[in-house]
């Protein structure tokens, strides 16, 4: 069974294994001298860094560098197998926090490791080692929405943080914060590299992931988001999760 408790991750701790965290529960930044690989096996995890946050639902396991500060933050009650990554495994995987697609393998090896039971050291690294091949070949499904610097840029992206359905222009928010739609859409594509539309979904997505695992229903999440209809929520959350809203809630249900 996982355990339980307010988890305060620094340095060296011990926290290989698996955690159960209340929703809402948070983990204020820190770093970790070596990487650390997180697999939710329900819930939500939010990891934040000073880059942007990224959002990893049920069933995808977050990748985070050794001594990248990050914090992280639990949205539904989320049961987590932690994995801590010595630092000759490190350099195959990526440079900065990463959320991968989870296959029955890799499934099978965290669960193996963080299980409680004591295994050889050989044929634990072993099985550490045939995990990180393993996430080598599989796609990265990050759920990365980037912070920006620009005061002008954070401006608009602030507003949109405490009102996701927001349904106001580029240029209606421009107006408000003081600069041009030509300005903040250049500003979008050069220092977030994507769109304001598409920084927008992004950020709605990661929001009705949250509400789909506290059971709402899709067409009250699609609302709730900003959508106009529940088609193109669904359309949307498929381009970018690969699923639609209804299965993302089932397995999240199931998992439950």
């Amino acid at each position: 069974m996982p355990n339980r408790r307010h988890l305060c991750w620094s340095g060296d701790d011990p926290i290989q294994g698996r955690w159960l965290l209340a929703h809402g529960e948070g983990v204020a930044a820190h770093q970790h001298a070596r990487g650390q690989l997180l697999y939710a096996t329900s819930g939500l995890l939010a990891t934040t860094t000073e880059r942007g946050t990224w959002v990893a639902p049920a069933d995808r396991i977050s990748w985070t560098p050794p001594r990248f500060e990050h914090g992280h933050r639990a949205y539904g009650e989320t049961e987590l197998s932690i994995l801590e990554v010595p630092a000759e495994l490190c350099p195959a995987l990526p440079s900065a926090p990463t959320v991968f697609a989870v296959s029955a393998l890799l499934r099978a090896a965290v669960l193996k490791l963080t299980g409680g039971a004591t295994l050889p050291p050989d044929v634990g690294d072993r099985l550490l080692r045939v995990l990180v091949d393993e996430l080598t070949e599989l796609p990265e499904q990050s759920m990365y929405l980037p912070e920006p610097a620009d005061d002008r840029l954070r401006a608009v992206t602030d507003l949109l943080r405490a009102n996701p359905a927001e349904s106001a222009t580029l240029g209606e928010l421009g107006r408000t914060v003081g600069a041009s739609e030509r300005t903040l859409s250049r500003l979008f594509r050069g220092e977030l590299g994507m769109s304001f539309s598409q920084w927008r979904s992004q950020l709605r997505i990661q929001h009705a992931l949250v509400h789909l695992g506290q059971g709402r229903s899709v067409t009250d999440t699609a609302l709730r988001c900003g959508w106009a209809n529940p088609t193109s929520f669904i359309e949307t959350f498929a381009a970018i999760l690969g699923q639609t809203p209804g299965s993302y809630q089932a397995a999240h249900q199931r998992n439950a």
